[in-house]
């Protein structure tokens, strides 16, 4: 049985997340209100301008998280990753700023954004993942 040697698996690797980071790309001037960080209850989504996005769940003994661009947004909701290793997100209640808390409903989750200062603005958040 023959094995990759290991400079060609190191190889390959950095050419995937080369290939991630050329496919990320700003997010729409309409779909701004969704950068930030949002916390829920089991959930940390990070969304941020330069399109780049982190989302991590625990429900029960199990965790989820997925990294990558966040693209395909629609009234409907958005999806996480690159092509077929992109996870769909369901946006029940879009980002509304009410008495000065933005809030949105994604997968059934009800997120508060954490005021880290005007991210809107920003290239990339003050937090990563």
């Amino acid at each position: 049985m023959s094995r990759t040697p290991a400079p060609y698996r190191a190889f390959a690797l950095l050419l995937l997340l080369v290939a991630m980071a050329a496919c990320t790309q700003p997010l729409p001037v309409d779909k701004r209100d969704f950068i930030g960080h949002w916390r829920g209850e089991g959930v940390l989504l990070v969304i941020q301008a330069d399109g780049h996005a982190n989302y991590a769940r625990a429900k029960d003994s199990r965790r989820t998280s997925i990294t990558g661009p966040a693209h395909s947004f629609s009234a409907k909701g958005f999806k996480i990753g690159i092509g077929p290793l992109s996870a769909p997100f369901r946006v029940q209640s879009p980002p509304l700023e009410s008495d000065g808390t933005w809030r949105m409903t994604v997968d059934g989750v009800v997120l508060t954004r954490m005021d880290l200062g005007d991210q809107r603005q920003k290239a990339e958040p003050a937090i990563n993942l």
